[in-house]
């Protein structure tokens, strides 16, 4: 099994995986390396590899321009829940409060109208989405660190809910430290897993773009969720939108990218009773149009609980938004 070989010695050694077998250092180290013991210490983790070669390898990964020799994996779940529509959801670490209820909102109403929601496993954004999605199902973390690695550490928690019912993968080694150029590396896995890729929020220079344009290089989808044009935090998303991204205004827009019914969030997440908060901020909508500052003076709630319930109703289709005033959506069917 000279993937496994392969892919141990790079992490062990820093080589790059494609340079690894022409080195001499290579073939002595793979005379010396005992890949039977070492899958038997991988299982005694609970983890598990599976070679580019194996037909269990994603099928999506595997046409990418620079697929990985393997992956290591940690999880319940078969390699296989890749197998149906996948969306990446990715954005700022540093994210704003209104940006990680719209990454959670999209990945719970995507996993429950039965897409796979990809991301990161990093602070903001990427944990936004994968709480989510666990609230719905199973979600896949990739990493850019070693697969027995908890990274960023805070996320031991989250990393270990999502190993109870899906899947943490990474194409590095157990006990390969994180390192910033990993992280670039790590993104082509999560783009390359995915049929479209949504980018919440990013300033200009932000790793969730570097996602964004390998899955356009891969002739995958980008959707974008537009942000204030004030907010730094909008930058990189309204930049991709200006490059001709798919705008999202609705969890519906993500469906129809991923052919899935674009209805769902009405007929069937969308009709599911709300939580109280919602439903408090919706009634006082269906009053009439309101801003937002309004509508948190008229309900006693903070200006930061009512844009966060405001964002998750537009997703799910129940408001709209047009000039700073909202005002209840219009129903379908």
């Amino acid at each position: 099994m000279t993937e496994l070989a392969t892919a141990v010695f790079a992490a062990d050694t820093g080589a790059h995986l494609i340079d690894a077998p022409r080195s001499r250092r290579f073939e002595l180290f793979r005379r010396g390396f005992d890949e039977a013991a070492f899958l038997r210490g991988l299982a005694d983790q609970g983890l598990r590899w599976i070679a580019r070669s194996d037909p269990r390898f994603p099928a999506r990964l595997l046409t990418i321009h620079d697929p990985p020799i393997g992956l290591f994996v940690r999880g319940v779940a078969s390699l296989a829940m890749v197998d149906g529509p996948t969306v990446a959801i990715v954005g700022a670490r540093a994210c704003s409060a209104y940006g990680g209820e719209v990454a959670a909102q999209l990945a719970r109403t995507l996993t429950q109208a039965g897409a796979v929601v990809i991301s990161g496993l990093a602070r903001g954004i990427d944990a936004q989405a994968h709480r989510g999605a666990l609230e719905a199902g199973p979600t896949v973390a990739v990493l850019g660190c070693g697969i027995d690695r908890d990274y960023p550490r805070a996320h031991a928690t989250l990393a270990a809910e999502i190993a109870a019912t899906g899947l943490i993968v990474s194409e590095y080694a157990p006990g390969v430290e994180p390192a910033p150029w990993r992280f670039p590396a790590r993104n082509r896995i999560v783009a390359g897993l995915a049929d479209a890729t949504v980018v919440v929020e990013a300033r200009e220079r932000s790793g969730a773009l570097i996602t964004a344009d390998l899955a356009l290089d891969e002739g995958r989808e980008v959707l974008a969720v537009p942000g204030e044009i004030t907010s730094q935090l909008s930058k990189g998303t309204n930049h991709l939108l200006r490059l001709g991204a798919v705008p999202v205004t609705c969890v519906g827009d993500v469906l129809a990218v991923l052919g899935l019914d674009p209805d769902f969030e009405r007929r069937g997440a969308g009709n599911a009773a709300l939580e109280p908060r919602l439903e408090r901020v919706r009634v006082a909508v269906a009053d009439g149009p309101v801003g937002a500052d309004e509508l948190a003076r008229r309900i006693g709630l903070s200006a930061g609980d009512v844009a966060a319930a405001l964002a998750e109703l537009e997703l799910l289709g129940m408001v709209v938004q047009a000039d700073g005033v909202f005002r209840e959506a219009l129903r379908r069917g």
